[in-house]
């Protein structure tokens, strides 16, 4: 009897080894003896080792979720309400206290309001969009202006600090971008960085269409494969650059025979209550504007990232909702601004901090940055149709994780909310965080098209405060 518990302890402290961090301190004598335990067959050997060709990889290195809000959100309605200023400027709703005394947030997000200690506010960031009235999320995914056509971070990381293991993929993107925009210039174009690392994207694009066309059988047959992949080169790759297709096909081709990859983005193996915890997808109208057809808010978005990046994915992009309120035109009284984030920002509310608090509880928020930001901040003062329009001069960022300093407010605006007090920060900044956060330097080069070296950034200060 002695050696057969033995037995069940080393098997207990191989269930521990192969279950995820959050899980292993649960696995106790008691515990393991109530799931059946060695001697009544509850575990067999079959079992352990697929326990353990599930279990997640050691965390090597650190990650990132970039969140962008799509359309620009107001900061006036959100994280830096103006309560004291004429009603043309302040809104409708009101502040509330978060739980870090004299921060206040809007109150329509009081889940966010209690766990501000573990979230930070850049309220005096200063975007660079060219055009008054585009869209285009470049600096977002870049930190660099349009014009500058800048790769994005994830295929700067991709390039630079891959992933350990050949199976995950770099840099994973569930945006879904405004058809528009995509006929200029894709935001997450990887350009200069290399074909090789443009996103995985799970739910569109070639991936997709990989998945469809390669079974599982003929993953074994090579030659078949790389026939098939040939008849993709052209879609993959426009520039003809072949050795940028072959590092981009063999690591597609190893991401989608990868049960951790898999696994990661099936979320219906997620238990029920923690999707409920996060919110249900959603079919909305959210524009100003007139549509035929509904949008979707995808709450379920915010669980797939946190699974990925469970899983060792180093970038992580997603957009959510649509924040371009300019007010009421032909939708009638409901389409105006405020109407509308009465809609929006409690599901926000709910999905952002579940995966914040899902994040600190597995123990992976000081491994996982998060952003949340818009490509601009929207207008002071409201507008004759009861909206707020595109405002480039001042915006906001939602912080968390990564091993920053949580809890604060970073930057100030006037009264109005309409311009930044001092020197404003800038999305190179952030990026600059996010690349310390990443243990990544900022003063790396790459070589453009025309082979001349550039910075991943021009201006290399992260933001001080957070570090």
């Amino acid at each position: 009897m002695l050696t057969l518990w033995r037995t069940a302890q080393q098997m207990a402290t191989c269930l521990q080894n192969a279950a995820a961090p959050q899980d292993a301190a649960r696995v106790t004598r008691r515990g393991f003896l109530r799931v059946g335990g060695f001697a009544t067959g509850g575990v067999a050997l079959p079992d352990l080792l697929r326990l353990r060709a599930a279990a997640p990889a050691p965390r090597t290195q650190k990650s990132v979720i970039l969140i962008h809000l799509m359309g620009g959100p107001s900061q006036n309605d959100t994280f830096d309400m103006k309560p004291r200023a004429p009603e043309e400027y302040r809104g409708e709703f009101q502040p509330i206290e978060t739980n870090v005394p004299g921060i206040e947030i809007c109150e329509l997000m009081p889940r966010i309001s209690r766990i501000m200690d573990k979230l930070a506010i850049v309220r005096d960031l200063k975007f660079c969009n060219e055009l008054p009235n585009d869209h285009d999320p470049q600096e977002v995914f870049s930190g660099f202006a349009p014009k500058l056509k800048r790769p994005p971070l994830g295929s700067i990381v991709s390039r630079i600090k891959p992933p350990g293991s050949a199976a995950l993929p770099p840099y994973v993107s569930l945006c879904r971008h405004n058809p528009s925009i995509l006929q200029r210039v894709h935001p997450e174009d990887p350009l200069y960085a290399g074909t090789g690392h443009r996103p995985f994207e799970p739910v569109s694009g070639q991936q997709a269409h990989l998945q469809a066309q390669v079974s599982t059988d003929r993953l074994n047959d090579r030659a078949a494969l790389l026939k098939r992949l040939d008849r993709m080169r052209r879609d993959i790759d426009q520039r003809g650059n072949m050795s940028g297709m072959d590092e981009y096909a063999r690591r597609a081709l190893a991401m989608l025979t990868s049960p951790q990859v898999l696994v990661a983005l099936d979320i219906s193996q997620e238990p029920e209550k923690v999707r409920e915890r996060y919110g249900p997808d959603r079919k909305y109208f959210p524009h100003s504007f007139d549509y035929s057809s509904p949008d979707s808010w995808q709450a379920s978005k915010f669980v797939m990232a946190r699974r990925l990046v469970e899983a060792g994915v180093p970038i992580v992009t997603m957009n959510v909702g649509s924040w371009d309120h300019h007010g009421i035109l032909s939708n009638g009284p409901r389409s105006g601004i405020f109407p509308r984030l009465r809609e929006e920002l409690p599901w926000f509310d709910q999905s952002f901090s579940a995966l914040i608090g899902d994040l600190d509880e597995r123990g992976l928020l000081d491994d996982v940055a998060v952003v949340a930001w818009g490509e601009m901040g929207r207008t002071p003062r409201i507008n004759r149709q009861a909206g707020r329009d595109h405002w480039q001069e001042s915006g906001f960022a939602l912080l968390a994780g990564g091993g920053l300093r949580m809890g604060q407010v970073i930057g100030s605006t006037d009264k109005y909310g309409a311009q930044p007090r001092g020197n404003p920060h800038s999305a190179e900044n952030v990026f600059a965080t996010l690349y310390h956060v990443l243990g990544i330097n900022p003063t790396a080069t790459i070589p453009d098209f025309t082979g001349r070296p550039q910075f991943l950034l021009d201006d290399q200060q992260p933001i001080r405060a957070l570090i």
